[in-house]
């Protein structure tokens, strides 16, 4: 399994250069059924990334625009009234929307307006969509990559709490450095690298992986740890609030999720490190916005790894 995983990382980082850890980060998330969103500036790699994961698992895409005017119906798909011909009579007819698709890419999510927004909630919790009081169950496995422009830029809409924390993970890439960089500018075009990519990761293996992501050993001395820092983000850390028991269990399961990808059927310490800061940053920044602190360093910091 090990070597599945590490010919998928290979393939991947043909097309995104220089970014193996936000590679890793990226399959952790799919791998414990999570969700991913990534925040960055336009033309990163944001939507490459998305394209070359479901190239390399042999998954469906759909990307999505969301733009100002995007409407809810226009994700989930709608609901028509089709005449039958040569008759008076007719029914009614669900047409799916793009969010029918094994992978979603949400691009520029922050450009539409909430309303728009609130269409994935159901999708991403449930596996299902609801229209016209009938619910249609999505494709599995189901993953939403949502892309988010800084803030600071025109145009957007902050994401409401309750749809940050339906996202596993947040994740940046960031530029390349020099070495990448140059072998970016001097090689093929992404677009066309992402048609060669092959099928390294079959979804029987992809099913299976999430399967045993689930079954990773987690000792009681681990779960305290988790549990003392979930415990200071809420009373100790000066926070508005901490961390719900939604993303308490979602450290955890991305923990797991990394002790697989590194080989390992535990979890340690440091997989809760690692992970800290896609899984635990996007559910408090409100609470220090503007600070420039990342809370995961500070309960990392805070709190020992062995209980006094």
């Amino acid at each position: 399994m090990k070597s599945t995983v590490q010919s998928t990382l290979k393939a991947l980082s043909t097309v995104i250069l220089g970014k193996e850890e936000q590679l890793k980060l990226a399959l952790a998330c799919l791998f414990a059924k999570g969700h991913l969103l990534i925040e960055d500036l336009p033309g990163m790699g944001k939507t490459t990334l998305s394209h070359g994961l479901a190239q390399v698992m042999g998954l469906t895409y759909h990307r999505i625009q969301f733009t100002s005017d995007l409407l809810p119906a226009d994700v989930l798909g709608a609901t028509v009234f089709e005449q039958q011909a040569g008759t008076v009579g007719g029914s009614f007819t669900f047409h799916p929307g793009p969010i029918f698709s094994q992978v979603l890419l949400a691009d520029e999510i922050n450009r539409a307006t909430p309303k728009a927004q609130s269409a994935l909630l159901e999708a991403m919790e449930e596996r299902q969509v609801t229209v016209d009081g009938e619910s249609h169950a999505l494709p599995k496995p189901f993953f939403v990559i949502a892309t988010q422009n800084p803030l600071s830029q025109a145009g957007t809409f902050p994401l409401p709490e309750s749809q940050l924390d339906r996202f596993l993970m947040r994740i940046q890439l960031g530029y390349p450095d020099k070495n990448a960089e140059r072998l970016l500018l001097q090689g093929e075009d992404r677009r066309e690298l992402l048609e060669k990519l092959p099928l390294v990761l079959p979804i029987q293996s992809l099913e299976s992986i999430q399967a045993n992501v689930q079954a990773i050993r987690v000792s009681d001395s681990v779960l305290d740890y988790l549990q003392r820092m979930v415990h200071f983000s809420r009373y100790e850390a000066g926070l508005a609030y901490g961390l719900s028991p939604r993303g308490a269990l979602a450290w955890l399961t991305a923990a797991k999720s990394w002790a697989l990808i590194a080989g390992r059927d535990y979890v340690l310490p440091e997989d809760l490190q690692t992970v800290a800061a896609s899984v635990v940053d996007h559910r408090l920044e409100d609470a220090g916005e503007g600070s420039g602190q990342s809370w995961s360093d500070t309960i990392i910091a805070s709190v020992p790894v062995l209980a006094s």
